[in-house]
């Protein structure tokens, strides 16, 4: 199978040439024809099997042949739950779109919002957006979303996790009731589904690979770690190895403030991305680690998603997540679109408990290894316990079914008999869960 097979024009065939695209993988070979076809979609696959070209690639061809306007309405909408995956995309959109007539621009909040109205002004047939700066650039009467013929919601299940709900539902009420729906997401949970429920139509559900599985060229190594000695044993790893490029994920924003400076105090250059950097800041992290210019790149699961760089080799969980399914999206930062990669996580005796829960979501049984002279304190298998009053898988489950509950906000989502209509009252402030 190649992508002239899946019906795609010349223009985007130059295009994925110069991009070094040889096949389609089993996710674009699946999606690309019914996208094209005009089908609502429930679309699942492996982070970094190439997802994102699976329905930007159809959509480019459609808006190409569609009507034309005199001024450029927004035709497409993706709604994304980052900034870095907003921006990852817009760029996708680009390349592939090269040799097309179209404009695309991306919004999201953390800076002016100026240049973005300006955008808007002079029209665009493609929105890469985050819900929060979408939501108030449209009540203050700057986005026109009516236009819209194909509506993408990706990452789904990150949505979800971040309590963008209400946001989702809000956003859409502002679209014009016939257009066509595509949802891609990671994971396919049975939140994913009941959302789904409610925005697809008839759908064809393409799954390239079983849900919450790990990619197969990623070799996954699980350490069991004194937890004081998780430090010296990174930096020991990255300066005995030589690695040039590691990305390496802790729980909370000071945890990588942190390990950055620690880091930095060993001469290992590195720079931190997660909620309260300017995205500015993000902006220029990510950058210079995809130059090379930063050996370490130190991220919270917030960036997670937005984070695309062919041939990274190394990710290191220094932390455990509390959610399964994160596991899955950090670790599928290496061994993108077929490439090799090694994911090494270093686990405390209080991670036990996330080690195990992790096994049980992506099937599979990790052997743990002791480094000596990083041992953790003996403990029996028996006496693993899941954190107190968050026990087990319901970790997992809890954060889909209430996503607006976190901690200090005391503001829940219900889903009650009016939550569909106008995404209900927002509070009046920013969401707890914008980006």
């Amino acid at each position: 199978m190649t992508f002239k097979d899946l019906g795609l024009s010349d223009s985007l065939l130059k295009a994925i040439e110069e991009k070094g695209y040889t096949k389609p993988s089993p996710i674009q070979e699946k999606a690309i024809p019914g996208v094209l076809e005009g089908r609502d979609m429930l679309a699942s696959a492996q982070t970094g099997t190439g997802k994102t070209a699976g329905f930007v690639l159809p959509i480019l061809q459609i808006l190409d042949n569609g009507t034309e306007f005199r001024k450029r309405p927004i035709r497409t909408l993706i709604l994304t739950p980052t900034r870095e995956l907003a921006a990852q995309i817009h760029q996708n959109v680009k390349e592939y779109g090269k040799f097309m007539d179209m404009k695309s621009m991306v919004m999201f909040g953390g800076v002016n919002q100026k240049p973005q109205v300006s955008q808007l002004r002079d029209g665009v047939d493609i929105l890469i957006a985050t819900p929060g700066r979408l939501i108030d650039l449209n009540n203050q009467g700057h986005v026109n979303l009516r236009k819209v013929e194909i509506f993408v919601l990706d990452e789904a299940d990150r949505m979800l996790d971040m309590g963008f709900l209400r946001d989702i539902q809000r956003i859409m009420t502002l679209l014009p009731e016939r257009r066509q729906n595509l949802l891609f997401s990671a994971t396919f949970s049975k939140d994913i589904k009941k959302l789904a429920n409610g925005i697809l139509t008839n759908p064809v559900a393409v799954e390239a690979t079983p849900e919450n599985t790990t990619v197969e060229v990623i070799k996954q190594r699980i350490i069991r770690m004194d937890k004081p000695r998780k430090t010296a044993y990174t930096i020991k790893l990255i300066s005995e190895g030589d690695w040039q490029q590691v990305l390496i994920f802790t729980r909370t924003k000071h945890g990588a403030n942190k390990l950055c400076e620690k880091l930095n105090n060993k001469q290992i250059s590195s720079m931190a991305i997660h909620g309260n950097k300017s995205q500015n800041h993000r902006t220029k992290a990510l950058a210079q680690f995809k130059k090379g210019e930063v050996r370490v790149l130190v991220a919270t699961d917030i960036a997670a998603r937005g984070i695309d760089i062919p041939l990274l080799p190394h990710v290191i969980n220094f932390e455990i997540p509390n959610i399964s399914e994160d596991y899955v999206h950090r670790i599928g930062r290496t061994g993108r679109a077929g490439a090799n990669g090694v994911a090494i996580s270093l686990v405390d005796n209080d991670e036990l408990a996330y080690i195990r829960d992790i096994e049980k979501l992506t099937k599979q049984k990790f052997e743990k290894e002791i480094i000596e002279g990083f041992e953790p304190p003996h403990i029996d298998e028996k006496d693993i316990k899941a954190p107190k009053g968050n026990q087990g898988q319901n970790r997992n489950k809890g954060r889909s079914k209430n996503p607006n509950s976190k901690p200090g906000n005391k503001k829940h989502y219900h889903n009650d008999k009016n939550s569909n209509k106008g995404g209900g009252n927002r509070g009046g402030g920013n969401s707890s869960g914008r980006r």
